[in-house]
């Protein structure tokens, strides 16, 4: 199992969140001041900055976080890595590198 930090369209009542319909949640989250979210149409991306961004974490399993990772373009769009939140979780995160 892996515990994932989502923000924007997995969020639950997002457009996607149905991709979780199995996964377990967890609660409410909050990065520390080193991220941002940005604007790309329809959904937003996480990428380095200076603010804090709040999402939810779920614990997902193998399945859940494979329809994710292609939902994602994981790894040719978005990067899946392990970020630490506000608190001192770590959990995976969806970024996109600032250079895309």
């Amino acid at each position: 199992m892996t515990i994932l930090f989502v923000y924007g369209t997995l969020m639950r009542g997002g457009r996607y969140h149905d991709l979780l319909a199995n996964a377990r949640f967890c609660g409410e989250a909050c990065t520390p001041p080193c991220f941002e979210l940005v604007a790309l149409g329809e959904y937003p991306a996480l990428v380095s900055g200076e603010k804090r961004v709040s999402g939810e974490l779920f614990q997902v399993d193998d399945d859940t976080l494979a329809a994710i990772d292609e939902l994602e373009g994981h790894p040719e769009l978005y990067e899946r890595r392990s970020i630490l939140l506000e608190g001192g979780v770590e959990a995976h995160a969806y970024l996109l590198p600032r250079g895309r």
